[in-house]
């Protein structure tokens, strides 16, 4: 194109046009197209700098490095202070990276990333940015959750305009970043309607590039929509380096007034492992680890465990919990059989269901399966499915299953049992509870033969 030139661009999606529309052609939004100079970058809206600079137009040659010569210092993490956010992190905060960090309105994020500012290791500088509450609010939040050590250092920016937020990141230089959310960001290059998709991407790459280019971090806190999904682009999931998703869990109180659960999950992370789950009880002083949650899931009751009831050893990252499995079998009430549950995935009951039908006679194509975790964990590893069988084979015939008795191992389609992996750590998990861990020959003896192999 030639110097000078001018394009419209469209406010909404960001789409570009060489003359004006009155609706653009790739979201259907109307009036939205605004004039613009054509920039040569290759940024968003063709800025190529964090600061908007065209380092394409000055004169300055690309150059590379070998691998070899890179500092491996760049690599090193910041310690959060907060050691179920470290093992979700894979050890720490990454230095240069960004965290995006999505969840349900009154979850907790706010909580979350005002208790890591003040429990940040670091001798930096933390700079909390908030375009949802106002100073006072935030250190009004701070005082109820008795955060006394490490408020000298976090200073707050209560402004969503990335014109007024650059200037300061430049003059505060902090090494950890915390914006609340990035729904508030805006700013008047990428259109003149804040909270748009271009506006999130606009923001967000302006940021992500400050801090990749000095020793910093970024947390950026995200809304969901209704089906429980971050809002906005999904782009904006592919320039952050972790997706972090906040959810709401059940867990039975021990009697200290410990408060409801909150699962902390990755499901992105290119420094760490996305197996790997936070646990967080929410109470008066704001979200404090769960260091032991093995018995965080297991109901406890006098007496005869209730047929349909399982405990079943499972593996959430590196550490075994044990779970209770609920299941119910009563008559379909149409001519398809349907299956329930959030917990565990659906496809996994269905094909366990076929298994037990097929290889022990046990009729529940004509039953609505209904499949419940207690605690409200959802778990999707294998070696739940053998647990998962011993409940639906006690929900459907009345026998009920010891109450001491764990349960761990795969189910294949041919009906053979299999060990599930790291069997030895869900055994040492179980003992320690005064449980035993069943084995395959335990339950072909226990439940008449179970699967006939």
């Amino acid at each position: 194109m030639k110097k000078g030139r001018t394009l419209f661009r469209c406010g909404s999606c960001g789409h570009e046009e060489p003359k004006w529309l009155g609706r653009c052609p790739e979201c259907g939004e109307w009036n939205t197209l605004v004039e613009g100079p054509v920039s040569l970058g290759n940024g968003p809206l063709g800025r190529t700098g964090p600061a908007g600079r065209n380092e394409a137009g000055s004169g300055a040659v690309p150059r590379s490095m070998p691998l070899s010569a890179v500092d491996p210092q760049e690599g090193k993490r910041i310690g959060s202070g907060i050691t179920e956010l470290d093992r979700v992190l894979g050890g720490g905060i990454m230095k240069r990276s960004a965290v995006l960090l999505g969840g349900e309105p009154g979850i907790g994020k706010s909580t979350l990333l005002l208790q890591t500012a003040a429990a940040a290791q670091t001798k930096g500088r933390v700079l909390y940015i908030s375009g949802e509450e106002s100073a006072g609010q935030v250190r009004m939040r701070a005082d109820r959750l008795g955060l006394n050590s490490g408020l000298e250092r976090i200073e707050i920016c209560c402004t969503g305009a990335l014109e007024e937020i650059l200037p300061i990141l430049e003059a505060v230089k902090p090494v950890l970043i915390m914006a609340d959310s990035a729904q508030t960001l805006h700013t008047s290059e990428a259109g003149p309607a804040p909270g748009t998709v271009n506006q999130m991407k606009f923001c967000a790459y302006e940021l992500i590039s400050w801090v990749k280019e000095r020793d910093a971090s970024l947390f950026l806190a995200a809304h969901v929509t209704k089906d429980g999904l971050i809002s906005g682009p999904k782009t904006l999931e592919h320039m952050v380096d972790t997706v972090l998703y906040f959810e709401q869990g059940g867990g039975y109180d021990s009697g200290d007034g410990a408060g409801e659960c909150r699962f902390l999950r990755a499901v992105k992370n290119r420094f760490g492992s996305v197996d790997e789950m936070g646990i967080f009880t929410m109470g008066e002083k704001g979200l404090a680890v769960v260091e032991d949650p093995s018995l965080l899931f297991l109901v406890r009751r006098e007496g005869a465990v209730p047929a349909g009831i399982a405990t079943a050893a499972v593996l959430e990252g590196s550490r075994s919990l044990l779970v209770e499995i609920q299941a119910l079998t009563v008559p379909a009430k149409g001519s398809i059989s349907r299956v329930f549950s959030g917990s565990i995935e659906a496809n996994r009951v269905s094909r366990t269901a076929a298994a037990l039908e097929k290889h022990l006679g046990l009729r529940l194509s004509d039953q609505d399966l209904y499949i419940n975790v207690a605690g409200g964990i959802r778990i999707k590893e294998v070696g739940v499915e053998l647990a998962l069988a011993a409940a639906l084979y006690s929900a459907r015939t009345g026998l009920a299953l010891p109450v001491d008795r764990a349960i761990a191992g795969e189910l294949s389609l041919a009906g053979e049992v299999l060990p599930a992996r790291r069997q030895g750590v869900r055994e040492k998990t179980a003992q320690g509870l005064g449980f035993s861990l069943f084995t395959a020959q335990d339950l072909r003896g226990a439940i008449k033969g179970l699967f006939g192999k």
